[in-house]
């Protein structure tokens, strides 16, 4: 499926009310060869957002791709570095866009420590 047929364009919200069609949606789409999602258009995020997003990933990696995912809106931004999984959720997020909010860099998986 070419890029230019962004079928997640149509999400204005990913929250507990439509993720679990976002995921099929998105699932479907990495199947068919979709390598970018655009996701301008959504407004309304809550933390079943990042889960999708990571879902997504992971499908992308299971058909031997990477998946875009472009136009983050700042509240889905906000979300994944909340949660400490910004440059996990996209590649195309720069290192400003995965700071903290007390200004510190994101630390990756391997730099957390099990007690």
């Amino acid at each position: 499926m070419p890029d230019s047929l962004d079928t997640l364009q149509s999400l204005t919200s990913l929250t507990v009310d439509n993720a679990t069609s976002a995921l099929e949606q998105g699932v479907d789409a990495i199947r068919s060869g979709q390598t970018k999602f655009d996701l301008r258009n959504i407004k309304a995020v809550d933390s079943a957002a990042v889960s999708v997003m990571l879902t997504w990933q992971r499908a992308a990696q299971d058909a031997g791709g990477v998946l875009e995912l472009k136009n983050l809106p700042n509240n889905l931004k906000n979300l994944t570095k909340l949660y400490g999984v910004c440059s996990l959720v996209s590649s195309t997020l720069t290192a400003d866009d995965c700071g903290s909010a007390d200004g510190h860099a994101e630390r990756s998986p391997s730099d957390l420590h099990h007690h």
